[in-house]
């Protein structure tokens, strides 16, 4: 797979060429967005990686102006600006996926493949549906049947990976990586919080129980 990296932090940008290149990938890099936009002119990219803030021209004008020329070559922001509003910035100036920094360098290259994955099956998904709940990562909103769900920033991550894992038992461990970014167990109960929370958010009220707690394993969504 060939991928763009536009990156103006010189260490951060060796780090993910050299990780990149070391999973199998070929790699170029572009030192801000004005020569991310030339590098791009040029075709063949499966996949963009875009910083967000850069001088001369930032990640979301490139983008913004990649996107006006027609290339719809899938792209994932990097920034270490994470609020919702950010997110939605990002993604309505033609981004893909989203990023926060710092990142799990195992998660930059599993984002990186899947959306050269959603390419070749003709489309990135931009809502996510297990039953009768809806996630709309554009809008950033959740319903479950016609109830608006209203959640916080952490808790719409934790949601988000429980919908792509729909069916699936994850493990304490899973999340602690996926979600916080935590590559050890802090030794609290922010899972058991963040779970309790969001449990009674889109379960309270309704007929049947979606999130499920699996006994010796950690949890399911279930349709």
């Amino acid at each position: 797979m060939r991928i763009l990296v536009v990156e103006d932090d010189a260490e951060a940008a060796t780090a993910m060429v050299r990780g990149l290149s070391e999973a199998g990938h070929d790699v170029t890099h572009a030192v801000d967005g004005a020569f991310g936009l030339l590098e791009s002119q040029k075709g063949g990219y499966d996949v963009y990686v875009v910083d967000r803030m850069m001088p001369r021209l930032d990640g979301v004008g490139m983008v913004e102006t990649v996107r006006k020329g027609g290339d719809q070559t899938p792209v994932l922001f990097l920034s270490a600006l994470g609020e919702v509003e950010d997110r939605v910035t990002g993604l309505k100036a033609g981004a893909d996926d989203y990023l926060v920094k710092p990142y799990a360098f195992a998660e930059l290259i599993a984002r990186v493949e899947a959306l050269s994955r959603r390419r070749e099956t003709g489309g990135v998904q931009t809502v996510l549906k297990v039953g009768d709940l809806e996630m709309n990562l554009i809008a950033r909103t959740v319903h479950r049947g016609a109830t608006e769900i209203d959640l916080q920033p952490r808790e719409f991550q934790l949601l988000e990976f429980l919908m792509r894992h729909a069916g699936q038992s994850v493990t304490r461990t899973m999340l602690l990586e996926k979600v916080w970014e935590y590559h050890f167990d802090p030794q609290t109960n922010v899972i058991d919080v963040h779970i309790s929370r969001l449990r009674s958010k889109i379960d309270k009220g309704f007929d049947r129980a979606m999130l499920q707690t699996v006994r010796g394993a950690g949890y399911r969504l279930e349709a």
